[in-house]
């Protein structure tokens, strides 16, 4: 990095710059959304200033980000925007450029995704570091299994568009093979597949089978084994076979099923009459606590599996999944004040394509915080608002059968009532509420210093963020991460 780059620093405006992208990084997060349309541009704009206003913090922020999965694609655009900018400055990095490219590319379907960013942001050409830095990926990322798993028809740049665009040189060998088949393939071009890729030739094998042959497969007692050397995943197995699996094809793709791939397939095993035998030892899987935290699965994705089936054979095993899941979500230190929103509506609404309805989300939200934190007072509110007692040991289903359906209410005379002295207030609506709907502002009345954070389950909310108030539209897992990350911020940046 140069030292012209490097000195360029403007500590007023940096500074609310800074928490501005940061916490539109980790609002993404919370929202479960990749950066788009204005909050795109807001984010990328932001990036590049900061990438000449403290190029040293932006780049500990760019491999922040790249660290973190769900994070990936904001550590694209702000490490194109930090490339960019400097370039159009005049400024060298001595071939930092095209190191921070290729070392914030982690996974196989990113280097289509980065330039897939630059051609709708700014069209051709791409910069030789940023195609240096993406070529260098390449090489590290595409073998036979990235190509089966993330190479997908239809996708916006495939590998064989980066291969063509940036020349990665491989070795002789088995990469210089896999790189010829792609180039030679692309468009759809026939070309066999060379013996040298024993997995993509059998992959081709397998798409070359009649619909009969296919199912063949499927009741084949070694059926699994040759769904994995074809590199095979759970989900391709639906659309190559061409119709819905019955309980014997399943049998034959649990091997290739993962934690998420089963918790996500409950109705589906269901629906196909999966055996009593199987789905006990399925359940056991679910209900293992080690395999939870290996999984890394979080309370909201096991509540939206349940309500997703109707068969109660899997109840036991979600209710011990989901008091294992607790173990993954943060700890909040201090006092903390959670304010649970329960009109009628949140009863009835169901979010997504699941029957979940926004009152069960919220909740589970709630009380998973509250059974977390290190002291925390839970409050239901509505045309009245009262405390939900939280008992030593209290599971999630046991904390959620003490919350009922209220009347609409007042957040901003919950909060006058209820808070106490508190580090924090959270509070968890399905409504639009504060200004959107002429009431006072929920969290006006906090003293300065005291941070607040507000979460839309329902994703209706047009209230602005503002400093020390953050809201968050929807609730994923993920939003469990937002308050240490905030807070830790507020502090010392955690990179």
């Amino acid at each position: 990095m140069s030292a012209s780059r490097q000195g360029a620093v403007i500590p007023d405006r940096a500074g609310a710059a800074k928490e501005e992208l940061f916490f539109l990084a980790v609002r993404g997060l919370a929202e479960g959304e990749s950066l788009t349309s204005a909050t795109d541009r807001r984010f990328a704009d932001l990036a590049a200033h900061l990438a000449l206003a403290d190029a040293a913090w932006s780049c500990r922020l760019i491999g922040w980000l790249a660290a973190r999965e769900p994070l990936g694609s904001a550590a694209i655009v702000a490490a194109v925007e930090w490339v960019r900018a400097g370039l159009r400055a005049g400024l060298t990095a001595s071939g930092g450029n095209r190191q921070l490219i290729s070392g914030i590319l982690r996974s196989a379907d990113q280097p289509g995704e980065l330039l897939g960013y630059w051609f709708r942001r700014y069209g051709h050409p791409v910069p030789k570091p940023i195609k240096r830095g993406v070529a260098d990926a390449a090489l590290v990322l595409y073998d036979e299994r990235a190509v089966a798993v993330h190479d997908r028809p239809g996708g916006e740049v495939r590998f064989a568009d980066v291969i063509k665009m940036t020349h990665p040189r491989p070795a002789a060998g088995v990469q210089s093979d896999l790189f010829h088949h792609l180039l030679a393939s692309h468009g759809g071009s026939p070309h066999e597949v060379p013996v040298s890729l024993p997995r993509l030739h059998a992959r081709a094998a397998l798409h070359r089978l009649s619909r009969e042959e296919r199912r063949d497969i499927l009741r084949r007692a070694d059926a699994s084994d040759i769904l994995v050397q074809a590199a095979m995943t759970a989900d391709m197995i639906p659309g190559w076979l061409g119709e819905p699996l019955d309980a014997r094809a399943w049998r034959a793709v649990l091997p290739l099923m993962g934690y998420r791939d089963r918790l996500r397939a409950l109705r589906d095993f269901d629906e196909a009459g999966l055996d009593d035998q199987t789905a006990g030892e399925v359940a056991a899987m679910l209900a293992d606590a080690d395999q939870v935290a290996l999984a890394g699965v979080r309370p909201l994705e096991i509540l939206a599996a349940g309500e997703a089936t109707p068969a109660r054979r899997w109840g036991r095993a979600l209710e011990r999944a989901a008091e294992a899941a607790l173990a993954a979500v943060p700890v909040l230190p201090g006092r903390t004040l959670i304010l649970l929103d329960h009109p009628a509506p949140m009863f009835t609404e169901a979010t997504g394509n699941t029957a979940q309805t926004v009152a069960g989300r919220a909740a589970t939200f709630a009380r998973a915080l509250a059974l977390r934190a290190e002291q925390a007072d839970l409050v239901q509110f509505g045309g009245t608002h009262a405390r939900v007692p939280l008992q030593s040991g209290a599971g999630l289903r046991t904390v959620t059968e003490r919350f009922r359906e209220m009347a609409d209410g007042d957040a901003a005379a919950a909060v006058r009532d209820c808070f106490d002295r508190h580090d924090r207030v959270v509070i968890v609506t399905g409504e639009p509420r504060g200004s959107a709907r002429g009431q006072d502002d929920p969290v006006a009345a906090l003293p300065a210093g005291v941070p607040s954070y507000i979460w839309d389950a329902a994703g209706a909310m047009r209230m602005p963020s503002l400093p020390g108030r953050y809201v968050f539209r929807g609730l994923t897992d993920a939003a469990f991460e937002v308050i240490p990350l905030i807070e830790s911020a507020r502090v010392s940046w955690p990179f």
